[in-house]
Order: structure tokens, then sequence, then C-alpha cells
């Protein structure tokens, strides 16, 4: 069988399968091409959400004079200057908790207080200068939002600091930005690719809390070719010293060569890509992390960086679980 991918008694249904095609491309560039075909069909699938999304933030995304001159930032965490009154959902929507719906429904609930009153009106008028809490986390907006996508290269660590002096990613940023950026996630030295720095909290906490199964897709290279015993032994589940190890998708990149294999997850768990071949005996040469959360590396050279667009930025707060 010729192809792009080929599949041994997968799980489920992966989507790979069109790219079985005599005389396709292959090894590299069939997974980028599934890669940009996967990332397609969600951004359809979300189109109605986000183009409501859109919409309320239309007002929002206006260049509008403030008080003394100053001009508010078009962007979808706008300045605000400290009078300026919003209606408590977008307060809640522009701290980074949650989306504007989503916080309509969170005050309606009675968990949003303001000035020590819990409210219930999504419309109550509020200003910079109220305390406005959800439970007992008092919330802010936050300025200066920046989201930072890097292909990381190896030999660098996924840390702010290193006690040992040793390479670390924030070298990779210096000039990017004075504010003070944070790792989404880790990927340890030795594996490159997608890694997003930014100092969004809310956000990052949600793309690494493990209910909200955020996707990865990595390449990676062994030293031997995977045998279809441990692909369909990989498939099953793979007993680790912390628990089962489970992949979505497992596929040869290239029937020709089965040391080039792609593996899309969603555990965070510590190096559990490597971990679940060498259960098997196979030196991971190779690791790069091609896809997460729907962002890709495509047009960023290794050890370079690119800011988030603001549709990124947006797609990203508002997923629901399982679309990315």
């Amino acid at each position: 069988m010729h192809g792009l991918f080929y599949f041994c008694r997968m799980k489920k249904k992966s989507g790979f399968e069109k790219f079985h095609k005599e005389g396709a491309p292959k090894k590299g560039a069939a997974l980028k091409e599934h890669f940009r075909q996967e990332k397609k069909k969600v951004t359809k699938e979300r189109k109605a959400f986000f183009e409501n999304q859109r919409r309320e933030k239309s007002e929002a995304s206006r260049e509008v004079e403030a008080p003394k001159g100053k001009v508010i930032l078009k962007s979808v965490e706008r300045k605000v200057t400290e009078d300026e009154q919003m209606p408590l959902n977008k307060y809640l929507a522009h701290s980074g908790i949650c989306g504007r719906r989503e916080a309509a429904e969170v005050v309606k609930t009675g968990k949003v207080s303001v000035n020590g009153a819990v409210i219930r009106e999504p419309g109550h008028k509020v200003t910079v200068k109220d305390e406005i809490r959800v439970g007992d986390k008092r919330i802010h907006i936050t300025k200066d939002l920046v989201y930072i996508l890097l292909n990381k290269p190896k030999d660098y660590l996924t840390t702010t600091d290193d006690p040992q002096k040793r390479k670390t990613v924030l070298d990779l940023i210096t000039h990017a930005t004075k504010e003070r950026v944070y790792p989404v996630g880790r990927l340890d030295r030795n594996t490159s690719g997608v890694l997003l720095l930014t100092n969004d909290g809310e956000l990052a906490q949600k793309l690494t809390h493990p209910s909200n199964e955020i996707k990865k897709v990595y390449a990676v290279s062994l030293d031997k070719p995977l045998t279809k015993a441990h692909f369909d032994a990989i498939l099953k589940g793979v007993p680790l010293e912390d628990g089962i190890a489970n992949v979505d998708v497992l596929a040869y990149a290239d029937n020709a060569d089965r040391t080039q294999v792609g593996v899309e997850i969603h555990s965070g768990r510590n190096r559990i890509v490597r971990r679940i071949f060498e259960h098997f005996g196979y030196d991971v040469k190779n690791l790069d992390r091609v896809t997460f959360a729907g962002l890709t590396k495509k047009n960023v050279p290794r050890g370079k960086w690119r800011f988030l667009a603001e549709k990124e930025v947006r797609d990203l707060k508002f997923f629901k679980k399982g679309k990315k």
C-alpha cells in the first residue's frame, strides 16, 4: 500500500485516511498537509461561534478618544481609563477569565460581587476602580497582555531561570517584550517545536489543565523502525510508573521508513511521548512538537518567534473542550 500514512487498527477514525493517495508527497510534507487540513476543519467548525464573539467585540475594536486626549488602543484587551464604565460581564471578559457570554452566566449565578455586594445583572456598570471578586478571588483587567509563539530549538530549557546558568527559552525572546512572560507547559531540553509564552495567567491555566484535553501533535524520529506489534500495543495504552499512557492518534509518517512516526496526544504528563517509546526499547532521536492547542510553527524558523494574531488569542480563550 502506497501513501503518506499507514494505520494499523486505530482506536478511532483520525482523519488522516484521506491522505492515502497514490503518488502523494511523503514524510514531513504529508504531516504538514494534515496539520493544515485539520486546522482548517476546526476553524470552520468554530466559525459561527466566533462570528458572534466578533460582533460583540466590534464596538471595543474601534479607536475612540479617551479623556485628556489619550487614545484607547485597538485591541482585544484594550486599555481602559479609570473612570470609564463598562458592563460587568464585559469587565470579566477583559480580565481573561472567560468569554463575554460565559461571563454573563457567571454573574447570574451570584458568584460575582462588586464592592462587597453580590451582583446578578450582567449589564451592571463598573469601572476599574471598583473591587470586583469572583468567589473569593479579586480580579483586574489585565493590561499589556503578551502572547508569543516560539519555535523552540534543542538545548534550551523551558524555564524562566536556571541556577546553573544554562540557556533558557527566555534568552530567545530577549527583545520581544518588556513584560515578564512565562512558558505555557513545558518542553524538555532536547525537544523542539511549538511553545507559547504569555503573561496571561488565566489562559495559561486553561491550556495546561488536564480536564481541557489540549491537543498536541509530535513528529518522532526513532533509532529503529517501530514494529507492528509495538504500534498496536501503544494504541491499546502503555503502562508507565505513573499510570496508563494513551495516545489519540498514531501514524507512520512514511510506510517505507517506519522510524518516522506522528503522535497526537492530549496528556500533559512529563516526558510522556519519550517514555512511551522508551518503554518498548526505542531511543527517541528527535522529538518535535508541531501543533499545540491549534497553534503551529508555520513560517516560524527554528529559534525564532512571533506574536499571536488577535484571532489566534480569541480562539485560545474561547475554545471548547475537544475542539483543539
